[in-house]
């Protein structure tokens, strides 16, 4: 068995998101409700507010629909294993019609398209494990995935 995800899917999936959201939060309540002063003890002006808010909105947005999600992948010769964590499907490789990657986001997310749906739905992303010097070229995973698959052209 073989594990195809990265090793902080648990911390992105998670304890990422909680930490993220509550800690900006705090500071964007701080300034909404006057206790963040500078050294003269001078408030914020007030567009400061709506600008932390709304990187707050944003921010806290793309971190649930990029980490959320987030499984754990492992396979062997013939199948793979997607945990969520609290439950782990098995998906034959036949079921795989497609699977591509984000090279935009720095956690580099690859997705499993499936013919028929799972208990996780027809999409399945993970996190590879990450890679020094690898930010514009593809993830050595996806062909590796693809080659089990035996998808070609794509």
């Amino acid at each position: 068995m073989k594990t195809i995800s990265s090793a902080q899917t648990f911390l992105m999936k998670y304890v990422f998101p909680v930490v993220w959201i509550a800690g900006f939060g705090a500071g964007t309540l701080g300034l909404w409700f006057g206790s963040m002063r500078d050294s003269h003890g001078a408030l914020p002006p007030p567009e400061m507010k709506w600008q932390f808010l709304a990187v707050w909105i944003a921010g806290s947005t793309f971190i649930l629909w990029s980490c959320a999600g987030l499984k754990k992948v492992r396979l062997d010769s013939a199948q793979l294993y997607v945990s969520n964590f609290r439950k782990e499907i098995s998906i034959p490789f036949g079921n795989l019609v497609n699977v591509t990657e984000n090279r935009w986001i720095n956690i580099h997310p690859v997705t499993i398209h499936l013919r028929v749906p799972t208990a996780f739905g027809q999409k399945i992303t993970f996190m590879p494990p990450a890679r020094f010097f690898g930010f514009w070229s593809s993830h050595p995973v996806v062909a590796e995935l693809k080659r089990l698959a035996g998808i070609t052209g794509r």
